[in-house]
This record gives C-alpha cells, structure tokens and sequence, in this order.
C-alpha cells in the first residue's frame, strides 16, 4: 500500500533530536518509526508500551505523607549534611550501575 497520508506534528526538539539521533544509529528513518508505531496501535489495539504514571516506592512517596513527615525527612538530611555524612554522587551512581549490571 502506497503512503499518501502527510502527518504535522508539534513536538519538543529536543526529544525529537534524541529520537532522531537513536533511529540513525538503528538505520530507520523517522517516516518509518512512526509508521511502525501506527501499526502496533493497529495491531494490537492500544498504545504498543505501557502507559502509566511513575510509583514511587510507598516511604518515599511525599504525595502519601503529612507535612511533619516532609520536614522530618529534610530536616534529618540537613543534619547529615551539616554533620558531614553524605557522599559524591559521580561515586554512588557508579555503584548503582555497578549493582544492575550483576
């Protein structure tokens, strides 16, 4: 089937840059991702990934949690700040990638 259907699209030109950047590496053009996109919702009936809002795990979760919670909770980071209990974060998120990786 021929594509006689023209698509104008408003996005951010930033995550379309990125998009773009992904699929140049993967050797498919833009035109041909989005029609891949179009056709899983045709396929299957729904949006072809999961849509949904991030959970945050229940206790850090500031939505389910008083106002003392809240400034019991920065109060007791400050006082680790102050007392000098804290690390660089270059080193804690190398070893978060570290642990995923194992």
């Amino acid at each position: 089937m021929d594509k006689t259907t023209t698509l104008n699209l408003r996005v951010n030109p930033i995550v379309k840059q990125q998009a773009e950047d992904v699929l140049k590496q993967l050797g498919i053009p833009m035109a041909t991702a989005i029609d891949m996109y179009l056709r899983q919702i045709s396929m299957t009936g729904s949006i072809p990934f999961k849509v949904a809002l991030a959970q945050a795990p229940q206790h850090l979760n500031a939505d389910l949690m008083s106002a003392e919670q809240i400034r019991s909770l920065l109060q007791e980071g400050l006082d680790d700040v102050k007392a000098g209990r804290m690390r660089d974060f270059d080193e804690v998120f190398e070893e978060l990638l570290g642990e995923q990786s194992t």
